[in-house]
Formats: structure tokens, sequence, C-alpha cells
């Protein structure tokens, strides 16, 4: 019998209040998690990719934002239709998230010790010796050199790398079954992102945690997720397991994406890349929201957004021409940088 997915999102649309009316920012978006399992999302800024992570954490403000339809399930409950009060009784416990950037997520007013303490006692009521010891271990633990001893810096004395460290701790420090990470390796050099990446990994092994990675990365998304989920203008494009996208993307936009990565071979010529913008939250265009930039675009994919099709087991794709390819688009290299 297989088992629950730790983590099941079926039909969000998350909605934002703006001077033109409401405006769906996440539109219609569904996938499942395992435990133990990594999904990566990518996509372009503004696709939609940090919004469906902090409409699952519950963290957007309402108002203006709005869970506009859907389900989000974890370990089979309903989040959406739980009390306020255990839904936040869940964050930081069960449910981690490390966010974009650390220098804004971090109180730079409290220490990081502080910070990491205060997520432990709330969540799981020790005595703060005994708070003060796992938050010592967790720093160790993720590789802060002289923890006790860096317990008592603020945020603006550690490096970014050193921060984005302090991040994970304190997502971890509760040994949480779900970790959401919103582009953890943003600038920092490929080193630290090495690292940070190879640790995520050693605790996840450890724990069978579920991970949500959130990043721009190809290269991050081949080395480290199991599946991958791309998103367009707040809908899922693509969905594959992660060897099956660099090997056959089925979507234009992901061809055109992996075609804008470096490869390892480096072969010196231009990089590919996309013509035109992602269209602006409300333009209210009727059909695939890719269309204006799409070689392969028809009426027939102007006139409605393309339903989500399974293309081979576990590869699912919206695109009504997924198997046309058009002379002259993008090809996908396989092995990113």
């Amino acid at each position: 019998m297989t088992a629950a997915p730790l983590l099941q999102v079926e039909g969000l649309t998350t909605l934002f209040r703006t001077g033109r009316g409401e405006v769906a920012a996440v539109e219609d978006v569904s996938f499942a998690l395992a435990a133990g399992e990594v999904l990566g999302i990518v996509g372009e800024s503004g696709s939609g990719k940090s919004v469906t992570a902090l409409s699952v954490m519950g963290l957007l403000p309402e108002p203006p934002a709005r869970i506009g339809a859907g389900r989000i399930r974890f370990e089979g409950r309903d989040l959406l239709a739980m009390p306020a009060r255990e839904r936040r009784a869940l964050r930081g416990a069960a449910m981690g998230m490390v966010f974009q950037e650390p220098m804004t997520s971090l109180n730079p007013v409290f220490t990081v010790g502080d910070q990491i303490v205060e997520t432990i006692r709330t969540h799981d009521r020790l005595p703060l010796s005994a708070a003060r010891d796992r938050a010592v271990a967790t720093l160790a633990r993720v590789g802060i050199p002289s923890p006790a001893r860096r317990m008592q810096d603020y945020p603006h004395q550690l490096s970014g790398g050193m921060r984005q460290r302090v991040m994970i701790a304190i997502a971890l420090a509760c040994a949480p079954r779900l970790l959401l990470a919103d582009e953890p390796t943003t600038a920092l050099d490929v080193t630290i992102q090495a690292q940070l990446l190879d640790l995520m990994r050693d605790l996840q092994t450890e724990r069978g945690m579920g991970i949500v990675l959130i990043t721009h990365n190809m290269g991050v998304i081949a080395e480290f997720a199991d599946r991958v989920l791309v998103m367009y203008a707040g809908r899922v494009a693509e969905e594959a397991p992660v060897e099956a996208l660099f090997d056959a993307p089925r979507h234009p936009y992901t061809v055109g994406l992996i075609g804008a990565t470096p490869t390892l071979e480096g072969t010196g010529g231009a990089l590919v890349t996309i013509p035109g913008t992602l269209p602006r939250l409300g333009d209210g265009l009727p059909g695939c929201g890719f269309a204006p930039r799409c070689l392969r675009a028809t009426a027939a994919c102007r006139a409605a957004p393309p339903p989500m099709v399974e293309v081979a087991p576990g590869h699912r794709v919206a695109c009504l021409h997924w198997d046309r390819p058009t002379p002259g688009e993008a090809r996908a290299p396989r092995v990113p940088a």
C-alpha cells in the first residue's frame, strides 16, 4: 500500500487585493511531496514560487492576501480548515522554513542565540539552559565554528553564508518533518552553496524530512532534487522526475530555462534567451500565459488555459503542443553547470 504524501497541495489559488481588484498570484497549483523526498520548484521571479511556499506555511498577510480555492494537507490534515492556533503550533515545529534573505528575516536587535532559543522554547517548552544547549548543538550541526561564542553575535556580525546557516538552524531546531527552503543559496559563492546543500541533504537523510526547494539555479535542481515543478505566471507548466526533465523537457518554457543555463562543456557560444517578459498580474490572458512568448503557440493556445496531461509516468505538462517542438526553438542541454 502506498504511503500518504507528507504534503499534498490541490488546486491552490492565492489572491491579492490590489488597486485593480483581486488578482491571482498562484492559480490552480497542485503537487504532492513524500517523506524523504526533495521537490524543486523553478521559474522566473514572479512565477509564484515564494507565494506557494508562504501559502503552505500560512504566512501571507490577510488581507491583502487570501486563499481563494484549494486544499493544503500536511500529514493528512487540512491546514486551511485548521484553527489558527493549531496551525501556528505546527509552524517552526513540524514545518520549518528557510527564508530567502536572512538579513531581512533575522531580527537585527536580538542575538542569533536568542532567536534560536525562542523557537525552541516556544514549541518544546524546555528550560532555558536546555534550550540554549540545543541551540549550541544545532549551530554546531549546521557548521558554525565556535557555536557557543557565536550565540552572542548579532546578524550583522556574521557573513552571508553564516547568516544562512543560522536561518537553517532556526528552521531545524525543532526537527521538522517538512522543510521549505526559499532560495537558500542565493547570493552565496559556489563553495558555500555546495556546503549548504550537502548539509541539507545530510540532515534530510538523518531525519527523513521532505524538502521543497525553491531556486533559480538549474544546476542546484539537477544535483539536489528528486522531482521538479516548473512554474510560470502562477501556474504549473511542467512536473517531472529530475532526470526526465533534463533529458526530455516537454514544455517550451522548460526548454528555454534549461537552454539559458551554461553547460559543463562550455561551448563558448551565446546563451539562449526567452523573448518577452512575464505577464503582469491581473492582465487576464484567457489562454496559456506563455503563449505571447512561445514559438509553438496557436490560436487554440490563446483561447483557453491548456490542461495538464501526463506524457510519461510521473511526467505532466500543460501544453497543447508538447510533442511538436518548433523549428528554431531553443534546445535544452542535458547537464547544467
